[in-house]
């Protein structure tokens, strides 16, 4: 089989099963996604680190896409553990790829498998828990409920994405519907909407590896985006990538933009 032809598996833990695809050959780079999104959020920055002679995991969180939804958990520390037992299953240091919560996984494996990670790449990190104001959080807090919060996560999506849509924007979201309509994921994704980015923040001190902040200027999931780019780069020791008019999903927005930056971060931190 050609070792660029996209191949799914599922790591299997206590309560379920993760889904992960796996494409090309060389060093590893696990895409973990975040809340409400799935591994084909990636679908733009793993063909361009697969071309660039990296190895790409991307993997499903608990309840969403193709990972089950029967676990007792969906916060970031349970995300996390399912990064570090990836990692444990690649058997290989890798740079961890995270988006939104999935950042905050993303640096609780750092933490706790710093042996089996080599770098980070954070994209619009949640890793702290960012001060919204009480409105706010009462009206996400009632719409991410369930009967309604499909509809309401539908109609919400698009605004992550300021910028420029990707022509495939409709078919993903598309996606993303079917996903939610599968048993008993739309009572996990709301599990997940309840989650404290507070053990995150807590452990961002024990991370000691290369670190890339990816930003987009006009997220709209944060007050003051370039600050907490900033504030999370500082933590880290890491640098920051802002990626102009961009949201939520710079990856998907501007690909042309952060594919190069990443392949550049990959290249330093495998030679280092």
């Amino acid at each position: 089989m050609d070792p660029r032809t996209e191949r799914t598996r599922y790591l299997t833990r206590p309560e379920g099963r993760i889904a992960y695809d796996v494409t090309g050959t060389g060093p590893t780079v696990v895409c973990v996604p975040g809340m409400g999104e799935l591994r084909s959020s990636y679908r733009f920055l793993a063909p361009a680190l697969t071309e660039a002679g990296y190895r790409v995991v991307a993997m499903d969180l608990r309840g969403h896409g193709d990972s089950d939804a029967f676990f007792s958990s969906y916060d970031d520390v349970a995300a996390g553990s399912d990064v570090v037992a990836l990692l444990e299953e690649e058997r290989a240091p890798a740079v961890v790829v995270g988006n939104s919560m999935g950042a905050g996984a993303a640096v609780l494996a750092a933490a706790d498998a710093p042996e089996r990670v080599a770098g980070l790449v954070l994209i619009g990190p949640f890793v702290r828990q960012v001060p919204v104001g009480k409105t706010m959080e009462l009206m996400f807090r009632v719409a991410m409920m369930r009967p309604w919060v499909r509809a309401a996560w539908l109609a919400w999506y698009p605004r992550l994405f300021p910028g420029r849509r990707p022509d495939d924007f409709e078919d993903h979201r598309d996606r993303i519907r079917d996903s939610l309509r599968k048993p008993g994921h739309s009572k996990a994704f709301v599990a997940t909407t309840r989650t404290s980015h507070a053990p995150a923040e807590a452990r961002m001190q024990e991370v000691r590896v290369p670190t890339l902040v990816v930003m987009g200027t006009d997220d709209p999931d944060f007050p003051d985006a370039a600050a907490e780019a900033r504030l999370v780069a500082d933590r880290l020791h890491g640098d920051v990538l802002m990626v102009q008019g961009a949201g939520h999903y710079p990856q998907a927005e501007y690909p042309e933009v952060v594919s190069p930056a990443v392949i550049d971060f990959l290249a330093r931190v495998f030679a280092g």
